[in-house]
């Protein structure tokens, strides 16, 4: 396994956490500690006191960051499992180990480990101290409990009894090293997203998510963390910073519901109509109200190519519906025309199949959606006239089914593990015609006389009569 230590200066915290990796209880020939210098100035070394097997990297100059230091770790790390731990966590004697029992059970889990916040000054122990301490399981004896502050995390673990009763956003929990993921996990996720300065272990830990991650918190894996962190000391300025990133990646973030309508880089649901034989009037039917409601992207699937536009067949109306569709839809970056369905976005929270175009109003899907919540299901089948079901895909839920049964029976595996249920009310009902009703008499009298004057209303008389 491999421990990635992304740093950035603090040669004297970073001396300590190799300090007390040096005296884990996991067995030093299976442990490869990776740190990775983010462009420190004056560079990084490495201390005499250090695990046996320890390497330092350096990230290319023109990036930066503790998503890219921790990729370039990833990169260089041969362990089947990665560990993060942030170059100022002093880790107590099992730390490693009581994480590493987790991973021998599956490797889509993503364990997180425990730690405390202390005030810390430079020079208070020396790395032969912390290590003797370490060695000996002493590493709690090091500050006092009392004078700590645990993380926020840990009342979300109380309150879910340990990560044992889900919520969509319970990935965040997965965020301030330490933590760690079998190495293939990490690498078809993607890694970190370098572009987020700030904010990308949450978004990384909601990729987790959506691809089937269990979170297991080990409170047995426990460290001391030296000093408040950056995040606690600047809470206003950078939340501020890093709020809108977050929210243009992570649909489940609080952000999305109070803002107004508008595109996002990763909607809240796909939703895949199969066109057939529809009219371009019943594709609106079903399209419109969704733009007009609903955070979401839409793929028309026609199951041909793009409509003919040469002389004969526009003469003879060859592909008349389809080229109608085609031009509603041309500047609509929320839309696309496809052949085929595409295959499931890993990033999107659902999907919607639509085996046609159905009716909707504003608020259609939205309801579906909360029905969905209400109960926690990972697959609803939603009744329509006419026509198959469509069905509403909790992306997690799939994703965690394939890692179990390898793609075969997901539905049944989905209906185990996360429930199913059934939906009637999708689609709108056809509108009433409209019917306007002449008011009374005295009321139009009314109306008249306060716009017009006597002999504009007798003008206006003369020339209804005509």
């Amino acid at each position: 396994m491999s421990v990635i230590v992304p740093a950035y200066g603090g040669q004297g915290e970073l001396d300590l956490v190799l300090a007390a990796l040096a005296a884990q209880s996991y067995p030093a020939g299976l442990m490869e500690v990776v740190v990775v210098d983010d462009n420190s100035a004056p560079p990084l070394r490495l201390p005499e006191l250090r695990p046996e097997h320890t390497r330092l990297v350096a990230t290319a100059g023109e990036s930066w960051g503790s998503a890219h230091a921790v990729n370039t770790g990833a990169g260089h790390a041969d362990g089947q499992v990665l560990l993060r731990l942030d170059a100022d966590m002093v880790a107590f004697r099992d730390h490693v180990e009581q994480q590493m029992r987790w991973h021998h059970a599956a490797d889509y889990l993503a364990v997180l480990g425990h730690k405390r916040f202390v005030a810390w000054e430079p020079g208070r122990f020396t790395p032969e101290q912390v290590h003797e301490k370490v060695a000996a399981g002493e590493a709690e004896a090091l500050f006092a409990v009392e004078d700590s502050v645990p993380h926020w995390i840990e009342n979300v673990i109380a309150d879910t009894g340990g990560l044992v009763q889900h919520h969509p956003g319970i990935f965040r929990v997965f965020v301030g090293a330490t933590n760690s993921v079998h190495r293939d996990f990490f690498k078809a996720v993607g890694g970190l997203d370098t572009a987020l300065r700030l904010g990308s272990d949450t978004e990384f830990a909601y990729r987790l998510a959506q691809a089937g991650a269990v979170f297991v918190p080990e409170t047995a894996s426990s460290a001391w963390h030296l000093g408040m962190p950056q995040m606690v000391q600047k809470w206003d300025e950078g939340r501020h910073q890093r709020v809108p990133y977050i929210a243009q990646r992570v649909p489940l973030h609080g952000m999305r519901r109070s803002a107004p309508p508008r595109a996002w880089r990763v909607p809240l649901v796909d939703v895949v109509i199969e066109v057939g034989d529809a009219t371009a009037a019943e594709v609106d039917a079903c399209v419109a109200p969704v733009l007009a409601g609903q955070d979401a992207r839409i793929t028309l699937v026609t199951g041909q190519g793009p409509a003919p536009q040469d002389r004969a067949s526009i003469l003879a109306g060859d592909g008349a519906q389809l080229r109608l569709i085609e031009e509603a839809y041309d500047v609509e970056g929320r839309v696309c025309i496809a052949a085929e369905a595409p295959a499931a976005d890993p990033a999107v929270p659902y999907r919607l199949l639509l085996p046609r175009p159905v009716p909707l109003h504003a608020k259609s899907i939205g309801k579906l959606l909360a029905a969905m919540e209400r109960v926690d299901a990972g697959l609803v089948l939603a009744d329509l006239p006419d026509a198959p079901p469509a069905r509403l895909e909790r992306t997690a839920a799939f994703a965690r089914a394939r890692h179990i049964t390898g793609g075969t029976g997901l539905d049944q595996v989905v209906a185990g593990i996360w429930g199913a249920d059934r939906y009637t009310g999708l689609a709108a009902r056809e509108p009433e015609p409209t019917v306007y009703e002449p008011g009374p008499p005295d009321a139009a009298r009314r109306i008249l006389r306060r716009f017009f004057d006597a002999r504009q209303r007798a003008r206006l008389r003369a020339l209804l009569r005509r």
